[in-house]
C-alpha cells in the first residue's frame, strides 16, 4: 500500500486512539498552532511538547515558539537524512537554528 508521506526519515506511529477526538481536546492556542504546521504532528505529541515548554517558560507565547523550534530541528534532520548535507537549504536552517536563543 503507498502512502502520501512521500520520501521522509521520520518515524511514523500506529493510532490506537481517535485523532479527532484528541484534536479537539486541544486548546486553542494548539489548534491553531498545528493548522499552520509544516509536519503532520500528532495531537498526543504537540500537547506533550508544549506543556513540557509551557512548564519551562512559563508563557504560553514562549512555547509556542518552542514548538516552532522544535520543528525546525525535525526538518533539519530530515533534509540531512533524506538529502545529504550537501543540500542549500540544509545549510540556511542549520544557521537558524544555532542563531536562535534556546527558550
Amino acid at each position: 500500500m503507498s502512502h502520501n508521506r512521500g520520501n521522509s526519515s521520520l518515524r511514523t506511529k500506529t493510532r490506537t486512539e481517535n485523532p479527532m477526538r484528541e484534536y479537539d481536546r486541544l486548546p486553542t492556542e494548539l489548534r491553531l498552532w498545528l493548522s499552520t504546521a509544516i509536519l503532520p504532528w500528532r495531537a498526543k505529541s504537540v500537547r506533550r511538547a508544549f506543556d513540557k515548554a509551557l512548564k519551562r517558560t512559563g508563557n504560553k507565547t514562549q512555547a509556542l515558539k518552542e514548538l516552532d523550534r522544535l520543528q525546525r530541528q525535525r526538518i533539519l534532520k530530515d533534509t540531512a537524512e533524506v538529502w545529504g548535507t550537501d543540500y542549500p537549504a540544509f545549510h540556511i536552517t542549520m544557521t537558524e537554528v544555532k542563531d536562535r536563543p534556546t527558550v
